[in-house]
């Protein structure tokens, strides 16, 4: 079974199941609630307070439990579960910037694991990760629309994270990967520099999720000068964004710009507003890049 999973630092994404955000609970006793995994005799549950941000992934295994959810619950979609090991097939990915240097590590933090038994939501499972396959962020949500660039001459495809802003260059419908890079960028950036702000001037505590609300059109039930700044310095971070980009040669005014990613998303109105990008096209579907990996994988093992 091919199962391709997006790692992000906010969230992590799969084909076939809605989202969920990159953080976990520990315990050596069974909590409540009935969305726990056990593995290892240690039980775990998703919490929406996310992990730290990790450059490299693979420092210790919340990741890899991260993944076991993800895993799990396509299983589950598809009334796969039981102690026939299943055999699993696993597509993932990294950003551009990263990619280099980290993907045969990320590829081993998979591997030769031998079969693994755990259990979710009260079902046991097990299963085999027979193989891994890593590709590069941006590109892989780009070949998922290939169908509505293949006829412009040229699109900058800009997919907003966690903690990057991956970049790559399409001409004519090919890539060219000497235009594909990352900017950290991300949306826990503007997180950190909104919180901070907002601590600073009006002495109030905002989460992540209370920054969503805000940018998402919920202002009206916080004050309005909290809700002024949050959006001040949102249309800021995506000014700097652009700025950036611009630094590189890449304007975002000229030819098409595609924006991917759950940050594209929540920051749609900034983008649209910044005066600095012409033919715009947003991808809502925020699990672009998992399903990038899946076709990529069914691309490269298709002659096996």
């Amino acid at each position: 079974m091919l199962i391709a999973i997006d790692h992000g630092n906010k969230q992590m994404k799969t084909v076939n199941c809605p989202p969920f955000v990159s953080g976990l609970a520990e315990s050596s006793t069974k909590p409540f609630g009935s969305n726990v995994l056990m593995y290892r005799d240690r039980f775990y549950t998703l919490s929406n307070q996310r992990i730290p941000y990790k450059r490299d992934k693979t420092e210790d295994d919340r990741f890899f439990i991260l993944t076991l959810f993800g895993i799990a619950q396509e299983l589950q979609a598809k009334g796969v579960y039981g102690e026939t090991p299943q055999r699993i097939r696993l597509a993932v990915g990294l950003p551009p910037a990263h990619y280099g240097a980290q993907h045969q590590a990320f590829i081993r933090y998979f591997s030769d694991r031998g079969v693994v038994k755990f259990s979710y939501r009260g079902k046991n499972h097990a299963v085999y990760i027979e193989d891994v396959r890593c590709y590069p962020q941006a590109y892989a949500a780009a070949v998922t629309m290939m169908d509505r660039l293949v006829e412009s001459s040229k699109v900058l495809i800009v997919d907003i994270g966690g903690f990057t802003a991956d970049y790559l260059m399409m001409r004519s419908g090919r890539a060219d990967l000497a235009v594909c890079d990352s900017l950290e960028n991300g949306v826990i950036v503007l997180y950190n520099q909104i919180r901070t702000k907002a601590n600073s001037e009006f002495d109030i505590l905002l989460d992540e999720t209370d920054i969503d609300s805000i940018l998402g059109g919920k202002a009206g039930i916080y004050a309005p000068e909290v809700s002024a700044l949050v959006e001040r310095m949102a249309q800021g971070f995506v000014n700097d964004l652009t700025n950036g980009l611009r630094e590189r040669m890449l304007d975002l005014s000229s030819g098409r710009a595609v924006f991917v990613g759950g940050g594209a998303v929540l920051l749609r109105r900034q983008i649209e507003n910044s005066g600095k990008v012409g033919n715009a096209l947003f991808v809502e579907d925020v699990s672009a890049n998992a399903k990038g990996y899946e076709f990529l994988y069914r691309m490269e093992t298709a002659g096996r």
